[in-house]
């Protein structure tokens, strides 16, 4: 039985606007309704890129969405920022109207999109239970049916009876989670909001949600950027890029998918003027590459040389560059950073930061790069995610096969003793 049904929807907004902007747009856009044409502004826009400046007020947030969900299923919906997500659920929620498609559902939805959404900060915890209860469309009976179960889930209770503009952003989302979880709604959906929580709250959210799924048979959609937790809670996924939808499987397929669109660039090399080259006034990069120490081949037992090249237009700091590495779940594998002046002495000109990974440091599968420019260890320069991706492969060439879970895939010495 279908809960969702996405068919044709985009969003187009006015960057800067209200509505199209200016009276003779919307008049144009009304006068062209009337007549039964098409509007005239879903003809021109540009993409959601946010690297790029673009030539049109007009901007897609979504374009051609189609997809189904049954009764039951929890799903992930990932991609990049600016990818569409928020507005996605947006829609899905009511919050918004499509510009063009429709959106079919069945049943009631509660919605967790932002913190705090819904509730007035002059009046207590209990009477926001209430107030939130009632916007999600729960009736004051089922409400105070569940008071008690609400309140003990959100650990909140001490609290309760304190104006909520007295709570912090943890004790907020607690209530307001708590609030939209036991709503006895057919369709759940939760926008990043596990991000504010702790890490024991964290779980308890998974927790709930899972029962949601499992024991009672509702929808989750769920958008999140921590694929640990999408991986944990959902059985099928939705890859957002830039408004479009460019995967839709199982969850884990989907994960794999999302991180091969970061791990396309292996190496960024730029020799043309280097006011073009990526970076920004204070720093350019001309080359940051990720190569195999030995063969051609970047596996467990090769070693892995990361080389950054770039040139400094801040004289007289002290500049240091860090390194994040993430893997496909988003887990933070190493950050380290190299001062490469100590003394106040930078000078504008090139500079040449390499390292290298050693081998069986880092277990088989797909990595990225995150890197900041510093100054003086309080500022940053320049920064940039997502920017070089590669991919570990088994010792065995091009094999898939007998990926082993972990981080790392150290090779021991062993000492053995047999009879």
């Amino acid at each position: 039985m279908l809960a969702l049904k996405a068919e044709n929807i985009s969003k187009q907004y006015r960057l800067g606007e209200v509505g199209t902007g200016t009276l003779s747009h919307d008049l144009n856009r009304f006068w062209h309704k009337v007549r039964g044409k098409e509007d005239p502004y879903l003809k021109i826009g540009e993409v959601n890129d946010r690297t790029s400046k673009g030539n049109s007020d007009y901007v897609w947030s979504l374009r051609d969405i189609n997809f189904e969900i049954e009764q039951g299923d929890a799903v992930g919906i990932i991609g990049r920022n600016g990818a569409g997500k928020s507005t996605l659920l947006k829609l899905l929620s009511k919050v918004t109207k499509p510009t063009t498609g429709k959106i079919y559902t069945n049943g009631r939805i509660a919605s967790l999109l932002e913190v705090g959404t819904g509730f007035h900060p002059e009046m207590t915890g209990r009477e926001n239970v209430f107030l939130n209860g009632a916007i999600l469309g729960m009736t004051r009976k089922e409400i105070k049916r569940k008071f008690d179960e609400i309140v003990d889930f959100s650990g909140v209770e001490r609290y309760i009876d304190t104006p909520v503009k007295r709570y912090s952003s943890g004790m907020y989302v607690r209530l307001a989670f708590a609030v939209a979880a036991h709503l006895e709604s057919e369709i759940l959906i939760v926008d990043e909001v596990l991000a504010v929580g702790d890490a024991d709250f964290q779980k308890k959210c998974l927790g709930k949600m899972g029962d949601v799924t499992k024991g009672e048979g509702r929808t989750i959609l769920f958008v999140s950027h921590n694929m640990t937790a999408v991986k944990e809670l959902c059985s099928k996924g939705i890859l957002l890029n830039q408004g479009t939808l460019a995967y839709e499987g199982d969850m884990l397929s989907t994960i794999i998918e999302y991180q091969k669109n970061s791990t396309k660039v292996s190496s960024y090399y730029f020799n043309g003027n280097i006011n073009d080259a990526l970076g920004n006034e204070n720093i350019r990069i001309k080359e940051f590459s990720v190569n195999p120490i030995q063969g051609n081949l970047i596996d467990i037992d090769s070693g892995i040389r990361v080389r950054l090249v770039f040139q400094n237009n801040c004289p007289n700091i002290n500049l240091d560059t860090t390194f994040e590495l993430r893997n496909y779940e988003e887990l933070i594998i190493f950050h380290v950073g190299k001062l490469v002046t100590e003394n106040e002495d930078s000078k504008t000109g090139d500079y040449t930061v390499e390292f290298d990974i050693p081998a069986g440091l880092i277990n088989a599968g797909n990595y990225y790069f995150k890197l900041i420019f510093g100054k003086n260890q309080s500022e940053v320069l320049f920064g940039i995610d997502n920017f070089v991706g590669f991919e570990v492969e088994n010792v065995k060439v091009g094999s898939k096969l007998h990926i082993y879970p972990g981080i790392t895939r150290p090779n021991f010495d062993y000492k053995l003793q047999t009879p």
